[in-house]
C-alpha cells in the first residue's frame, strides 16, 4: 500500500531538538525565489484512527483526509501524552508534558504567558492564527488572529469569540470553522509573511450531531460488534470500575438523540435536559431536517421495545452511524481546504498535518470516549505532507509533544532546551532520527470525573506497555505483540520479572527526564 521507511529503525542519527536549525526553503520559479514554509495544522476532537480509511477501511472512506497520506506520510505509531482534550492541546502547544505546562486536566486553566510554539514562530516573522476549538479556558496568546468556539462549542449555529468579541454564526460548526479559516487565508493574513494556521474542528466530539445533508448516510449500514465489546475486564481492576460503557453509560437522549416530542423516553435527568436543550439552538430549517430524520428513528425505537443485548446492539449502531456522519462532514471540509491550497499554489510550500487530540473508542471493550493508556485512546492518527519530503509509512514512535519542535525546526527557530518533545522533521525528510528517550511516557490525571477512569501513568516501548494506577498501587503489563487487544495483564506472571524491571527502570528514567519525580513508585 505504501512504501515503508525503515531508516527510522536505525537510531544512529543526532536529534535536532534543542539545536539551531536552518529554515526549510522551497525554490520556486525561474528566478529561484526562496519561499519559507507555511504550516497548516488540522486537528479534530476525538477522531479515531479506526475511522480514517488511510488506516482502516472497516467503517468509512475518507478520500480527502487520505489525500494527505497519499501524497505524504502516515505515522503508524503516533501517541498522545494525556488522552483528554484540554491537556492534549496544552502538550501540543508547549511541547511539554502536562505537569510541566500546568494543564493536567480539564478543570485547569492554561497559563497563556508561558512559552508556546506560535509565540516563537511570531518572533520569526510568521503570521499565526487559531480557528475553531480551543478548550483551554484562558484566551489564546501568540496569535495574530484567533476565532475560537466557547468551551466545547455547539454543532449548530455556534458562538465564537473572535479576537475577544462574541459572535454567533449561522450554520454547521464544521462548515463555519472551515469558512473562517479560508477567509483568513484569503483576506485576513499578511500574504508577504509565512503563516501558521491551527484549524481545530469541534467534530467529532460527543454528541456527534451530523450536518443536515448527511442524515441519510449509513442508514442501512450494520457494523459488526467489536470482538471485545463484551469484555469482562478480568485482571484489570481499574477497567472494571469505569463508566464509559455503551451498554450502561451511553445516554439514550443526550447521546443517541431519542428526545421524543411527547417526552415519554427518559434518561439520566441532567443529560436528558441537555439532550433536549441542544435542539433549541437550531433554526427552523435545521429543526425540520432533524425532525424528518430522528422522529422516524424514535418511532421505530419505541416500537421495537428493545432490551438486553438487542438494546446494546441498537445503541452501538446508532452511535456509529451518527459518528461516521460527522466524520463525513470533516472529510468534505478537509477537501475544501486542500482544494484551496492547490488553487492558490500554496501546496508547494506548505506543511500539512492532520491529527486528533487523542484516540477514541469505537465500541472496543464496550466503550466510547478516551482517557486510557490502552491503545485505542492512547494512539492518535497522524498524517503529514511535506513538499519535497518522503512518502509512505513511518513506524517510528512519535508523540504530540513532538509537534512543537517539528514546526520550530521547519521554520528555522532554535528549539528551546526545556521542550520535552523531539522534532520529527528528519523523518519527513527520510533521515535517521533519535528522539532521545527510553520509550513513550503517558500520564492521565482527571479523577474523579463522570467516566471514573483512575489516574495512571506508564511507559510504552515497541513491544510492551507498563501501566501504574498509582493511587491504588495497581500495575498492568501487556505484550502488544501477542496481545494486541490488551486483554491479558501479565504483570506479576512467572517469567515476566526481567522485562518488568527493565520497563520500570525506563519509566523512572522518563519521569526524571520530564520532571515527574514525585510520581516515581516507592
Amino acid at each position: 500500500m505504501m512504501e515503508i521507511i525503515d531508516k527510522t529503525k536505525k537510531l544512529l542519527g543526532v536529534s535536532l531538538a534543542g539545536a539551531a536549525a536552518l529554515p526549510l526553503l522551497v525554490s520556486c520559479g525561474e528566478e529561484k525565489e526562496q519561499k519559507p514554509m507555511n504550516i497548516l495544522f488540522i486537528m479534530c476532537d476525538d477522531h479515531s484512527y479506526q475511522t480514517i480509511s488511510a488506516y482502516d477501511t472497516t467503517f468509512i472512506r475518507t478520500p480527502n483526509i487520505d489525500r494527505i497520506a497519499a501524497d505524504g506520510v502516515r505515522f503508524t505509531n503516533s501517541f498522545v501524552a494525556n488522552s483528554i482534550s484540554g491537556p492534549s492541546r496544552a502538550c501540543m502547544l508547549t511541547g511539554k508534558h502536562s505537569l510541566a505546562n500546568g494543564f493536567t486536566d480539564n478543570s485547569s486553566s492554561f497559563d497563556g504567558s508561558q512559552q508556546t510554539f506560535p509565540k516563537l514562530l511570531q518572533q520569526q516573522g510568521y503570521e499565526t492564527a487559531v480557528i475553531g476549538k480551543w478548550h483551554l479556558t484562558s484566551e489564546p496568546t501568540g496569535f495574530n488572529h484567533w476565532d475560537i468556539l466557547i468551551g466545547q462549542g455547539d454543532y449548530y449555529n455556534p458562538t465564537f469569540i473572535c479576537n475577544g468579541e462574541k459572535v454567533q454564526r449561522e450554520g454547521y460548526a464544521t462548515n463555519v470553522t472551515t469558512d473562517l479559516a479560508l477567509d483568513w487565508l484569503d483576506n485576513g493574513r499578511d500574504a508577504n509573511k509565512p503563516f501558521c494556521l491551527l484549524l481545530h474542528h469541534k467534530a467529532p466530539h460527543r454528541t456527534w450531531m451530523p450536518d443536515t445533508c448527511d442524515f441519510d448516510l449509513f442508514a442501512d449500514s450494520n457494523f459488526p460488534l467489536p470482538d471485545t465489546f463484551y469484555d469482562n475486564y478480568e485482571g484489570r481492576l481499574a477497567a472494571q470500575g469505569q463508566k464509559m460503557s455503551i451498554s450502561k453509560d451511553m445516554d439514550i437522549v443526550y447521546d443517541l438523540k431519542m428526545a421524543d416530542k411527547d417526552s415519554t423516553i427518559h434518561s439520566r435527568p441532567d443529560l436528558e435536559a441537555w439532550g433536549r436543550r441542544m435542539y433549541s439552538n437550531m433554526n427552523p430549517e435545521q429543526k425540520r431536517a432533524w425532525d424528518a430524520h430522528y422522529d422516524v428513528v424514535i418511532e421505530k425505537f419505541k416500537a421495537a421495545g428493545l432490551s438486553g443485548e438487542a438494546l446494546d446492539a441498537w445503541k452501538y449502531q446508532q452511535y456509529m452511524r451518527d459518528y461516521l456522519r460527522v466524520i463525513t462532514s470533516v472529510d468534505r471540509n478537509v477537501g475544501r481546504v486542500l482544494d484551496y491550497l492547490e488553487e492558490k499554489g500554496l501546496m508547494e510550500n506548505t506543511l500539512i498535518v492532520y491529527t486528533s487530540d487523542q484516540g477514541f473508542y469505537m465500541g472496543e471493550h464496550g466503550w466510547f470516549d478516551k482517557r486510557w493508556m490502552y491503545e485505542e485512546s492512547f494512539r492518535t492518527p497522524l498524517l503529514a505532507r511535506l513538499p519535497g519530503g518522503v512518502k509512505g509509512d513511518i513506524p517510528a514512535m512519535v508523540q504530540n509533544i513532538d509537534y512543537a519542535p517539528t514546526f520550530l525546526e521547519l521554520a528555522g527557530v532554535e528549539v528551546p532546551g526545556d521542550i520535552h518533545g523531539a522534532s520529527f522533521l528528519p523523518l519527513l525528510r527520510g533521515e535517521e532520527w533519535n528522539p532521545g528517550r527510553e520509550g513513550i511516557y503517558y500520564h492521565y490525571y482527571e479523577y474523579p470525573d463522570e467516566h471514573a477512569v483512575k489516574r495512571h501513568l506508564g511507559v510504552r516501548t515497541e513491544r510492551y506497555k507498563l501501566i501504574h494506577f498509582y493511587e491504588d498501587n495497581v500495575w498492568e503489563l501487556y505484550d502488544l505483540e501477542n496481545d494486541k487487544n490488551e486483554l491479558c495483564n501479565i504483570y506479576g506472571k512467572e517469567g515476566m520479572e526481567e522485562i518488568t524491571e527493565t520497563l520500570k527502570a525506563k519509566l523512572v528514567t522518563l519521569q526524571k527526564q520530564y520532571g515527574e519525580e514525585q510520581f516515581i513508585a516507592k
